[in-house]
């Protein structure tokens, strides 16, 4: 048994009707990987509990941070397309040159399974030292059978050799391959008859996920994919309204998705069908801000609907390269208008909910996973606002406190 005590808890459990749940003056108890009470201090002094005991001193306690949207695992990089974004090139030409996604299957198929974790490590780790405790992390720059397969074992193993949980997604239907050229057709053909399929059998990934978008595959080709993975036993979740409003969000919905992720282009019958499924809104400020993009989600209609809000990264090589939760949680608040509540909510309880996760994780309860962070604040805010600052004192990884960012 151990036991963090003088504790200032928030525990984003909306059942708390304090700001962030805050619970004051608190003792955590975890046994095992579990919290096993939470309670006040007055209580730990008159009774007392036998185990370790941790005294944070008055410091705010939170919830592991979770990071619903990532494509850590590729090889290269695309520097270059970034200078000729700022000279003028739009996104959708450097990809219809050859570029954009293309760049890196180039180099992600030329990388072995060990290249692939090696180089995916540092990006990891700079997560994890900003109190990630969960990840989730998707293929997609294979589009080949055997590709995605080695993507998806490389980010099992990150899984087994770093303290974080990974979620593993298959992203297979990220963009049309160039041996598929004018054939989207017969690329979801392979998709839904050898790569999910054997991805599912061999238990390398819990979703499927696609990239509904006028420069990759349609509404109908999506909602087929998405109706095979539902068949093989998987979730769904994907990148809609992007780009242009493609009516994903709602065909997406239709499948009981785990999370609707972009949205810039959402709209009120895309709203409506995600509160309607219980779909998780995913928002990527990163790829907002990186790409200067000027048309933002809807954040007031998913608020007035009842959405849930999660904030993730999108860390990847071309259109949002931060491996940084926190930056995330900050462009939310400052470009979309979240408040810092909600901006922590959706990186803690709203991104449990997006990866199908909210039974364990995403907020501090008796029962839930003892995944937490310790910090030096004076105010939980200060996480979302003030960057750049060591202001994490402890991560404690189901139930253990790990060195990554001590």
């Amino acid at each position: 048994m151990q036991m963090w005590i003088n504790a200032r808890i928030a525990t984003m459990d909306p059942t708390h009707p304090t700001p962030y749940g805050d619970l004051p003056d608190h003792c955590l108890v975890v046994n095992g990987d579990v919290i096993d009470r939470i309670f006040p201090m007055a209580k730990f002094e008159s009774e007392g509990v036998d185990g370790v005991v941790h005294d944070v001193r008055g410091k705010w306690v939170t919830p592991g941070l979770i990071d619903c949207h990532t494509h850590l695992v590729f090889a290269g990089n695309r520097v270059a397309e970034w200078e000729q974004r700022l000279g003028g090139v739009a996104y959708t030409e450097i990809a219809r040159l050859g570029g954009g996604i293309m760049n890196t299957v180039r180099a992600t198929r030329a990388s072995t399974e060990d290249e692939l974790v090696a180089a995916a490590k540092s990006r990891a780790l700079a997560l994890i030292a900003e109190g990630v405790t969960c990840l989730e992390i998707k293929s997609g720059y294979g589009l080949t059978t055997a590709d995605e397969l080695k993507m998806l074992r490389a980010v099992r193993r990150l899984g087994l050799d770093l303290p974080v949980e990974v979620a593993p997604t298959l992203l297979a239907a990220h963009a049309v391959p160039p041996e598929f050229a004018g054939k989207a057709d017969a690329y979801v053909d392979l998709i839904v008859n050898e790569i999910i399929p054997q991805a599912a059998e061999q238990k390398l990934t819990e979703a499927v996920d696609v990239f509904c978008e006028a420069i990759a595959f349609n509404v109908d080709q999506c909602d087929r994919i998405w109706s095979v993975a539902r068949r093989n036993g998987l979730a769904v979740k994907g990148h809609v309204e992007q780009l242009s409003n493609q009516q994903g969000a709602e065909r997406l919905a239709a499948h009981q998705a785990w999370s609707a992720d972009h949205l810039e282009y959402l709209d009120d019958a895309g709203v409506s069908a995600l509160a309607v499924s219980g779909t998780t809104a995913v928002i990527l400020p990163g790829a907002y801000y990186f790409l200067r993009e000027t048309r933002k989600p809807p954040i007031e209609k998913l608020r007035d609907a009842g959405v849930s809000i999660a904030v993730a990264t999108d860390c990847n090589p071309g259109t949002s390269p931060f491996a940084s939760i926190r930056l995330a949680m900050n462009l939310a608040c400052v470009l979309f208008g979240l408040t810092p509540e909600e901006s922590l909510a959706g990186a803690t309880r709203h991104a449990a909910t997006a990866l199908g996760r909210a039974d364990r994780l995403g907020t501090l309860a008796v029962g839930k996973q003892a995944d937490f962070l310790v910090w030096d604040v004076d105010h939980p805010a200060e996480i979302v606002c003030s960057l750049g600052v060591d202001q994490l004192v402890s991560r404690v990884f189901r139930g253990k406190a790990d060195d990554v960012a001590a």
